[in-house]
């Protein structure tokens, strides 16, 4: 009897449920075809060991490949620089290293001069900040591309559980083209490998039937101060909460600990300089009527085709086609996140790092069949330690490569439709320091140059009444303009020559042409600040970024 329970036992080892792998933390599980578990470190199989360790490098190198291209792209792309709100989020930094705290008015404008202000990335504009005074603007491209290289090696080593390196690639290529007209050096990169590293906790926990582990909860900490996309994260609890308590045999315990881990992770999230007005930013800022008016606050175009379109219609005609199956509420999550991409494009990105995550699993199991388990190895420390030395050395050789690089041939501003280099560097140092009328985007600029702006890209600072009346002086609104002007006592203006007060100052006696290039118009006044020649009516003007 006992050597019967003793053999019993040993089956019950040597041939572990899917189950039971499923809740191991550590799991170490590679699958055949029938999905049938076999722990790595216990195979003493020479060719099924040579194949997992053929298979484990070749997702290695999907990854570390996806990594280093994308640092690549970040690097040596002048699409990074493209936002002019990257020079004012450098210039925070500045302010708060030299200051050692944390604003809550505006120190830059001289029209909110003083005004509150929150400063919720703070954290993001610190370490662009060091980046930029230890390796000038090479460093901040190169923590961009970290920060994108680390995010799209954690979406490959989710997708690497349920699909075959073919899947991966496709998987990747579909989010590296949301993403790609996204990527800039701002705050919401840096986030977004915090954004992948606790949607796979979540996904991991209930890969394992459990609550998140309440170690994950301080990434919070971290998050809130880098970006508000923290309140996304914070959202992802409730849908993978309710997830687990409609399947859970024991729905109090369930309910218990992740409740413990929800309010422990929201606790964090009010740990930074605004506290409880951190959360209610983002809700804050949705409800500005201005931003349609701002581009990255537009809706979706499908006039023409776009990658976003593209991607979409790609992933609508692989799950038709393979019959894809998501869970209810993770495929709720998908619609939101696909609602906020159309509704705004800058949620596109969102929508890249996140989407690929919630149907990796789905897009496995409706290629292999719907009880397929894991179709790659969860490695364990020692199989990496043992298979994994040589691909990952190559990998941070090509990091290094990538970064040399861009620091032998550093980075030098140029001009864009957002950041007058050439324009401000013909500006007197006097006139510099007088009232000026900038474009919205090339606030940012000035402000790294020293100069205080009109305005900039801090829009939710600003309010929708303040970037209404600039919107109207910029069409050339005779009152708006006269009144605007003599209120704060404009002596030069620095605009986009598609802005129609150009052409009026242009005609206006009292104004003379200081620079002109395709970029950026440089105006002052050598009179009274009356820049109309004849009355115009007032249009709706796009704000650039």
């Amino acid at each position: 009897m006992v050597k019967g329970l003793r053999r019993k036992s040993s089956d019950a080892r040597a041939a572990p449920r899917p189950l039971d792998c499923a809740r191991r933390a550590a799991s170490r599980a590679i699958c055949t075809r029938r999905g049938s578990p076999i722990l790595i470190s216990d195979a003493f199989n020479p060719r099924f060991a040579q194949a997992a360790r053929r298979r484990v490098g070749l997702d290695f190198a999907v990854a570390a490949v996806a990594a280093a291209a994308l640092m690549a792209v970040a690097a040596f792309s002048a699409h990074v620089f493209i936002d002019g709100d990257t020079n004012w989020h450098v210039a925070a930094g500045r302010w708060i290293l030299a200051h050692r705290l944390v604003p809550h008015t505006d120190p830059f404008s001289y029209t909110f001069a003083g005004k509150p202000w929150l400063a919720h990335e703070w954290l993001s504009e610190v370490l662009m900040a060091l980046a930029w005074l230890a390796l000038g603007w090479s460093g901040v491209v190169l923590l961009t591309g970290v920060a994108a290289g680390a995010a799209y090696a954690m979406i490959a080593a989710e997708l690497r559980l349920w699909l075959a390196p073919p899947g991966q690639v496709v998987g990747l290529a579909l989010s590296f083209a949301c993403l790609a007209p996204f990527l800039y050096a701002r705050p919401h990169i840096l986030a977004l490998p915090l954004l992948v590293f606790w949607t796979r906790g979540l996904l991991a926990a209930r890969r394992g039937g459990r609550a998140p582990p309440l170690a994950l909860a301080p990434l919070m900490l971290v998050w809130a101060n880098l970006h508000a996309s923290f309140i996304l994260g914070l959202g992802l609890v409730g849908p993978f909460a309710l997830e687990a308590l409609v399947e859970a045999k024991d729905r109090r315990r369930a309910l218990a600990h992740w409740a413990t881990f929800g309010v422990a992770a929201l606790g964090f999230s009010l740990a930074t300089p605004n506290s409880y007005q951190g959360l209610i930013f983002p809700f804050r800022v949705l409800q500005m009527t201005i931003l349609p008016s701002i581009l990255e606050w537009r809706a979706a175009n499908f006039q023409q085709l776009t990658p976003f379109e593209g991607v979409l219609l790609t992933t609508l005609f692989l799950g038709l086609w393979r019959g894809l199956k998501v869970p209810p509420l993770r495929l709720a999550i998908v619609v939101l996140l696909t609602h906020m991409a159309l509704q705004h494009v800058r949620q596109q990105a969102v929508l890249a790092a996140v989407a690929p995550l919630l149907l990796a699993e789905p897009f496995g199991r409706a290629l292999r069949g719907a009880d397929a388990w894991r179709l790659a190895p969860a490695l364990s420390w020692p199989d990496l330690r043992r298979w994994l030395p040589i691909p990952m050395a190559l990998a941070v050789l090509a990091v290094a490569a990538v970064a040399g690089a861009r620091l032998a041939s550093p980075v030098v501003r140029r001009d864009n439709v957002n950041v007058p280099v050439s324009a401000m560097a013909h500006v007197p140092a006097a006139i510099a320091r007088l009232p000026v009328f900038n474009e919205y985007a090339f606030g940012g600029y000035l402000i790294f140059k020293g100069v205080r702006p009109y305005i900039d890209g801090r829009a939710d600072m600003y309010g929708d009444a303040f970037v209404r009346e600039y919107l109207a002086v910029t069409t050339g609104a005779e009152p708006d303009v006269d009144r605007q002007f003599q209120r704060w006592g404009v002596r030069w203006t620095i605009l986009s020559p598609r802005d129609r007060l150009v052409s009026l100052l242009e005609k206006s006696p009292n104004w003379r042409r200081l620079y002109a290039d395709p970029f950026a118009v440089v105006d002052v006044a050598v009179g009274p600040t009356s820049a109309v020649a004849a009355p115009a009516s007032p249009t709706r003007a796009a704000v650039q970024k």
